[in-house]
């Protein structure tokens, strides 16, 4: 075993001899892996010593909840498994807010906690620092499972069952500990030479196809709501088949967007909160749910009531009719549409009904309520927050993958963010401040190791951009290709104005802040302030640049008028 000085708690002694961190690293590798993200801790330094004998790539960010939200980045950029090492104690617990959001939006990871050793473990408060009492019992909440591993040995298959399951539907991050001595002490076990993990099949059960297929055969207005599940599931394709077979709008929650072509004509895009959609959506006499719960921002704020019946596919079983009675059908959304366009092109349903909307074709009634929805924020004074949302988007490249933060901008993109080619990722899963930037990090990191034009942009306001400030140094030390988009209101800009609307006045919504250029340039990130009519070409220039950047826009922006509180 590698001694440590007490007073230090580093090595003293270095060994050539394998150890349990050689398999965490090794397991990892066969099962693909490139890349690793986290912070060194002391209980943990049989990993990253084990690393150094290894080829995976680490990334070392400044704060291990930044770690969390970098890997989940990385997994929505690359549609591959975002791996996370995290310390003890404060370390692990620190990650726990990044790991909620990977939950709730079905990202896929495996985290490896140290722990301390395993004479420590138990209820017995022995005084080891970082100890706590069931160290992963702090993770249930926020991952699908979690597992202590006792002994070397297990290692390899503790890894590959974490894969499995962290990548089989509903997908989501999984949770393994292994104790510092289990990592540190020698090994009679050989090098892992491959590792398989399969995604277990989620498919759906046949009868309920078939009683899907009942019942849009004979639908005549028949709609979709596209949630995160579909794009999860890789179902884009089978959703157009489908939309296109009934001639049912289709509308794209947040996590949905990209789901479904933004212009096509029988698109509603994603304006989800808005009532003119609700009022679409209530009238459908079918509407099929897929990978969505119909939740908080689905339901436009609990305000939907639909009038037809509902098919909803999720591979979550608690979320099938967690809100709504339908037809609840458990299935990978991929897996799903795939066997429901497959049987609703048998059954010839495409001419089974003709699709009318009270004398009103699906096309016209979609043309009809995006020009409504476009009439209603146009006679709001929002002449300066469409502009800026247009200009970002033209000044975006149609394949550039974006990342937004908890922010007003945000909240715009997820009704009026066309993703075209590229991908659209926001924190609406979970809803925490920080996301966007290091995870923004995680994704240009990810998209380098695929060959993929690997520039981003992340979108934070000032408030939450401080969450993740520390990551211009990770960005600078990384030489990471991401453009940052500060937009500088001078405080929580959305919970200003919900307690302006709601209470005549906002308390403790005001922050002070630095200068967010001087602040990037001591990093050594180059940075600019620019008007807002000037953000598009900022924006522009700093894409053509090298490595990591920062855009700083002082604007107070506004939100359109929420719906749901209409009379």
């Amino acid at each position: 075993m590698i001694d440590f000085d007490p007073g230090t708690a580093a090595p003293t002694k270095g060994t050539n001899q394998r150890n349990g961190g050689d398999l965490v690293v090794e397991t990892l590798e066969a099962l693909g892996a490139k890349t690793v993200f986290g912070i060194p801790g002391q209980h943990a330094l049989g990993l990253f010593d084990a690393m150094g004998r290894g080829n995976l790539h680490f990334v070392s960010s400044r704060v291990e909840n930044n770690s969390a939200f970098a890997a989940d980045g990385y997994s929505r950029a690359t549609g591959e498994v975002g791996v996370l090492f995290l310390s003890t104690g404060p370390g692990a617990l620190t990650s726990l807010a990044g790991l909620q959001e990977a939950y709730a939006t079905g990202v896929p990871m495996v985290v490896v906690a140290s722990q301390i050793p395993l004479d420590g473990l138990g209820a017995r408060r022995k005084g080891m620092l970082h100890q706590l009492d069931d160290q992963k019992a702090s993770a249930a909440n926020v991952t699908k499972s979690q597992r202590l591993i006792q002994h070397a040995s297990g290692i390899p298959s503790a890894i590959q069952d974490a894969w499995t399951e962290a990548i089989s539907s509903p997908q989501g991050p999984v949770w393994i500990e292994i104790p510092q001595n289990v990592l540190l002490d020698p090994i009679m076990v050989p090098p892992v030479e491959d590792a398989l993990a399969e995604a277990f099949d989620n498919p759906p059960r046949v009868e309920l196809i078939r009683e899907a297929v009942k019942w849009l055969s004979t639908a005549e207005r028949p709609a979709i709501i596209a949630g995160g599940g579909t794009r999860r599931g890789r179902a884009e394709k089978s959703l157009l088949s489908i939309a296109e077979q009934l001639r049912a709008p289709v509308i794209c929650t947040p996590g949905g967007n990209g789901a479904f072509p933004w212009t096509h004509e029988l698109s509603l895009q994603s304006w989800i909160e808005d009532r003119y959609m609700t009022d679409v959506l209530e009238d459908a006499d079918v509407l099929i749910v897929i990978g969505s719960s119909l939740g908080e921002v689905t339901s436009n704020y609990f305000t939907f009531e639909p009038r037809g019946r509902i098919i909803q596919i999720d591979a979550e079983p608690r979320v099938l009719e967690s809100n709504r009675p339908g037809l609840g059908i458990r299935a990978d959304a991929g897996q799903a549409l795939a066997a429901l366009d497959e049987a609703l092109s048998a059954a010839g349903a495409a001419d089974a009904v003709t699709r009318s909307w009270h004398g009103t074709s699906p096309e016209d009634v979609v043309k009809e309520s995006l020009a409504k929805v476009k009439a209603r924020l146009e006679s709001q004074d929002l002449a300066k927050e469409l502009k800026f949302m247009a200009d970002i988007r033209e000044a975006v490249p149609a394949d550039m993958q974006t990342f937004w933060d908890m922010t007003i901008s945000a909240y715009w993109g997820w009704s009026c963010w066309d993703a075209r080619q590229g991908q659209f990722h926001s924190a609406q899963g979970a809803g925490g401040l920080g996301y966007g930037f290091p995870a923004a990090i995680g994704g240009a990191v990810g998209l380098e190791t695929t060959g993929k034009p690997s520039r981003v942009l992340a979108v934070s306001g000032d408030g939450s951009s401080m969450y993740s400030i520390s990551e211009l140094a990770t960005a600078k030390q990384h030489n990471v290709p991401v453009t940052w988009l500060i937009v500088d209101d001078g405080g929580y800009g959305i919970l200003r104005e919900y307690m302006v609307g709601a209470f005549g006045q906002a308390t403790a919504t005001e922050l002070a802040r630095p200068d967010f250029v001087k602040l990037a340039e001591s990093f050594g990130v180059p940075a600019r302030r620019v008007a807002p009519e000037e953000v598009g070409e900022a924006l522009k220039a700093s894409f053509e640049a090298d490595g990591p950047n920062v855009v700083v826009v002082e604007t107070l922006l506004k939100m359109f008028g929420p719906t749901h509180l209409d009379d």
